[in-house]
Parts: structure tokens; sequence; C-alpha cells
């Protein structure tokens, strides 16, 4: 049986193409599917933690549905052009290098939970990612420094967080 935690991660993975068809020629939309998606993110996880629901699938399924979640709105703000494909692609390879790792380390029976520095670093990028989609839609405000700041401010923590999974996932095997 699949648990409630799980279903709403896959609903996660499901928003994802609607986002990205919609958010192009409309990122305010963009920007609220982006934002439930998100939310889903915080939600399956505490429902997990306090139904004691917590299982290998949905270890290994949330931080997947998070990455795609991720990369399809940094590969979508690359070809909108609002921000350079090497800040995506140093992102994007991070993502894919801890992710491996943490699979690795499954394989292995060994849990690798996300540290706070990967916490930090999601949250940045989520708020990021919302502000540069909603750069000028609401009241003509450029809110595009901001975002590339957060953005920057989330590659910089994820390199260093991931340096972090990598010790910890040498150090347990």
């Amino acid at each position: 049986m699949v648990s409630t935690p799980t279903i709403i991660t896959f609903t996660r993975i499901l928003i994802i193409l609607p986002f990205i068809l919609v958010a192009p020629d409309n990122p305010l939309l963009g920007a609220g599917l982006f934002a439930v998606a998100s939310l889903t993110d915080f939600l399956d996880g505490y429902i997990a933690r306090k139904t004691r629901q917590i299982t290998r699938l949905g270890i290994l399924l949330d931080p997947i549905a998070d990455k795609l979640l991720v990369i399809s709105a940094l590969v979508l703000l690359v070809d909108m052009a609002m921000i350079p494909a090497w800040i995506a692609i140093v992102i994007i390879v991070r993502e894919f290098v801890v992710t491996g790792l943490r699979i690795a380390a499954l394989s292995k029976d060994i849990v690798i939970p996300a540290e706070t520095g990967g916490k930090v670093k999601t949250a940045s990028q989520i708020a990021s990612i919302l502000i540069l989609f909603m750069d000028r839609t609401i009241i003509s405000v450029d809110f595009y420094a901001a975002g590339i700041a957060l953005l920057w401010i989330s590659m910089i923590i994820g390199v260093i967080s991931g340096v972090q999974y990598f010790i910890l996932f040498w150090k347990r095997i």
C-alpha cells in the first residue's frame, strides 16, 4: 500500500508538467504552480514524520521529486534568458552528485538524511526561483537582483553542503 506522503510526493512530480507548459507564457501562474509543488515537499515530510510513515521509497523518491522540480525551473529560467546557464549547470550537477551519493549509500543500508545546509540551500533555491518568476508580474517591481542574489547564495551553500555530503558518505562506508 502506498502511503499518503508518497502520494503527495508523486503529486509534486505530476505538477512539473503543467508548470513547464505554463511558466514561459504566464510566469505568475508558473510561480503559483511552483509554490504549490514546493509546499508539497514540506507537507509530505511533515506527514511522514508525524504519522511515522517514513519509507525507503519515500526517502529515495522525495529528493528526486525535489530535484526534478528545481531542475525544471532552472532550465526554464535559462531558456527565458533570466539566469546564466553556468549557474544552472553548477546547481544541477550538485543535485545529481548528492542524489547519486544518497542512492549509493541507501544501497548499502546507509541513510544520509538531509543536512541543515541542504535544507537552507533548498529554501533559498525555492525563494530565488519564485522571485525570478514573479519579477515584474505583480506590480512592475524589479525583483531580479534579489532573485539572482538568492540564487547565488543557494549555489554557494549547495556546493558547500555537497562537499559535506561527500565527506559524510565516505565516513559511513
